[in-house]
């Protein structure tokens, strides 16, 4: 298949949750995080201390959004039902701009707990990039199949 912006939008978020599911994996193997940025801190403590499997759940829905958007771009999978690939990725699409827009306290673009490391950087990285991811899976959605 040419290369097209069809294939881009497919393989660039892919090429960007690719680390994050390693990232998570590393977390789930014991590896340390970075200074209070990956997780939301409340009165100087952590919100939550996710367990080992609940890390290694999100780094498994990290790979499956990557297969999800080469799947739905044709780039991988091309036995996947049309339909399947396609619900799929809206399904991807609308979960990740419901966490760029957030639950309104600790996480998302309208939290209410700021001036901690995770605040800013859940403010312009982290719900950014979930915005973008959410919307480019959303336009694939919306672009016709290639075959």
């Amino acid at each position: 298949m040419p290369w097209s912006v069809k294939s881009a939008a497919a393989i660039a978020p892919s090429h960007v949750v690719a680390p994050l599911c390693a990232l998570h994996v590393l977390w789930a193997l014991g590896g340390r995080s970075i200074g209070g940025a990956a997780i939301p801190v409340v009165s100087g403590k952590p919100a939550f201390q996710p367990s080992r499997l609940t890390t290694m759940a999100v780094a498994t829905a990290l790979a499956v959004a990557a297969l999800v958007v080469l799947a739905r771009a044709d780039l991988i999978l091309n036995a996947w039902s049309p339909w399947l690939s396609t619900w799929a990725a809206a399904g991807l699409g609308v979960v990740f701009v419901l966490r760029a827009v957030g639950e309104f306290r600790l996480v998302g673009f309208f939290k209410s707990v700021r001036g901690t490391p995770f605040a800013f950087w859940d403010t312009w990285l982290y719900s950014p990039l979930c915005l973008a991811l959410g919307l480019g899976a959303l336009w694939l959605v919306t672009t016709p199949r290639s075959r």
